[in-house]
């Protein structure tokens, strides 16, 4: 096989990652000028519509299995599409969160299809470092999305906001045309299900264990927009605009280094190692952190970059590892399914991990960075055992070998 499908995949990552960055540093001053909906109901309404995207994505992941990746992605992209322009018209709260609903449901659905349709189109040797080239371009669209959204802000006219909202919507629906121009993944045969309703891959115990443990070290996701900031804020005398420092340090680093970084992780054993390891490294980022507290202005800067840059290390070497055992885990013919499943971690991180880290370090201060280390260290650690449960309980039930590298 070519590599014209992966340059495809990468460019529609680049495509709506441009719409979605813009969305992103946007859609809160929306939601309130413009829509006119109170900060705690634009909160209330995004939680509920995580929550349903978090449920549906596994259904949406096993019809892509069942009808084919290719033209579920396809429908979920335009779907996607189809939901931010909703967000043009609506002006109350229940138009608002059934709004939220679909574009959450949408996205989670997307995920999962677009992972299935990888799944089927590369070879199983190449999917963590495909995975790692287009978290890279994902960084890449962003940040360049991210700067056409600050221009809205700084007009900040209702026009400029509408405008953003308009360029996500064609964002997606380019990302659409493009999907369509990868052929076509074989569905895989449905199976039937042993008794009980729940689908196959919750009755998957080992596999759901390493999906929670992987939640666990999610909760890390909204540490530099939320965590960092804060703590910065109330705990530190480093400057402000340190905050934005350490974002561009972070989008970087991944997109000059995740490559790199996926290169080692080759089967479950490379990939489990690799979590391992970065559990060491967040926690030293951790320490690190709470060490600013108290220092003087400079110092406190320098700790507050050496704990980003190991950080960022920790998010690269975790999420390498994470992508080849969500794939070599998966039974061959429920990828979307499984795909589905394992991405309601990152629902659930963006759910809970802003509870979490504000009661964490805001709060705890200190202990609260030590006690977010150990969780962290302590899910990397137990995410060998889950593993080697897992592979062999994937041995018995997948017709294809799993390797152990």
């Amino acid at each position: 096989m070519t590599n014209r499908p992966q340059r495809v995949l990468a460019l529609a990552q680049l495509t709506n990652s441009i719409g979605d960055g813009a969305y992103y540093v946007t859609s809160a001053l929306y939601f309130t000028r413009v829509v006119g909906l109170a900060p705690a109901r634009v909160g209330l309404g995004l939680t509920v519509g995580w929550a349903v995207g978090s449920l549906v994505g596994v259904p949406l992941g096993r019809l892509a299995d069942r009808r084919g990746a290719r033209g579920t992605a396809v429908l979920l992209a335009l779907a996607t599409g189809l939901a931010v322009a909703s967000f043009l018209v609506v002006r109350g709260f229940v138009p608002f969160v059934l709004a939220a609903c679909a574009y959450a449901s949408a996205q989670s659905g997307l995920a999962a299809a677009r992972q299935a349709l990888l799944a089927g189109l590369v070879p199983a040797g190449e999917r963590t470092g495909l995975l790692a080239r287009l978290q890279s371009t994902l960084n890449a669209g962003l940040a360049v999305g991210a700067g056409i959204g600050g221009l809205a802000l700084h007009a900040g006219t209702r026009a400029a906001y509408l405008a953003v909202f308009a360029l996500d919507t064609v964002t997606f629906l380019l990302c659409a045309g493009l999907l369509l121009r990868l052929p076509s993944v074989v569905p895989g045969a449905p199976r039937k299900r042993d008794g009980g309703g729940k689908p196959g891959v919750l009755r998957d115990r080992p596999y759901v264990v390493v999906t929670l443990l992987n939640t666990v070290l999610l909760l890390r996701m909204p540490l530099l927009s939320l965590g960092l900031p804060l703590w910065i804020a109330e705990r530190t005398a480093a400057p402000d605009w340190l905050v934005s420092a350490l974002f561009v340090l972070n989008t970087g680093a991944v997109m000059a280094f995740q490559v790199r970084m996926a290169r080692g992780v080759t089967g479950l054993a490379s990939a489990a190692w690799a979590v391992r390891r970065s559990g060491w490294v967040m926690l030293a980022a951790c320490a690190v952190f709470a060490l600013t507290a108290g220092a003087s202005p400079w110092v406190a800067a320098v700790l507050l970059v050496t704990g980003a840059a190991l950080q960022v290390v920790a998010e690269m070497g975790q999420s390498a590892g994470s992508w080849q055992l969500s794939f070599d885990l998966a039974p061959a013919d429920r990828i979307g399914e499984y795909q589905g499943f394992f991405g309601t971690g990152v629902t659930v991180a963006r759910t809970l991990g802003p509870l979490v880290l504000t009661s964490l370090l805001v709060e705890w201060g200190t202990p609260g960075w030590l006690l977010l280390g150990g969780a962290t260290l302590a899910a990397s650690y137990a995410m060998g055992p889950a593993t080697r449960r897992a592979a062999g309980r994937a041995s018995e039930e997948i017709t294809r070998p799993v390797l152990v590298g």
